[in-house]
């Protein structure tokens, strides 16, 4: 059984949207499962920190857009929609260049809030940075962009 309350189209490699952070910074959808949503972003020179190491708030970026997006997927849209609460990261090893790549899992789904725990690898699967996502689920009309 599926965790996903709207329809899921995602093809491999899906940028997100223009305009955004995540598409600047070439975050990319790469699967969904059934419980779960992957997707990669590149160390490079918008990613890496003066040291040449990916960058915490980069990895930060990472987590929220992809514990962001599952959210997104995981809540009924006649319920409302999710927005972030809390982010809550630790940085275990430095990467220096490659892809990082998010996988976000669910703790915690229910109907006025969600847990996502966000772990991010290396290319030989070793944990860079393990991050906690809450959100809250708010009516839409409450959601709509301030300005």
């Amino acid at each position: 059984m599926s965790l996903w309350k709207r329809p899921v189209t995602i093809g491999e490699g899906l940028p997100t949207p223009p305009n955004t952070m995540g598409h600047h910074l070439d975050i990319r959808v790469t699967e969904v499962g059934p419980d779960f949503l992957r997707g990669t972003m590149p160390v490079d020179p918008r990613t890496v920190q003066p040291y040449g190491r990916l960058h915490g708030g980069a990895s930060c970026v990472l987590a929220e857009e992809l514990g962001s997006i599952a959210a997104f997927l995981a809540t009924d849209p006649a319920i409302g929609v999710p927005v972030g609460l809390d982010l809550n990261a630790n940085h275990i090893r430095p990467l220096g260049s490659g892809l990082v790549t998010g996988t976000a899992r669910p703790v915690h789904v229910g109907r006025t809030s969600q847990v996502w725990e966000i772990r991010l690898t290396d290319a030989d699967d070793r944990l860079v940075c393990i991050s906690r996502l809450t959100v809250a689920v708010i009516p839409a009309d409450r959601a709509k962009p301030a300005g």
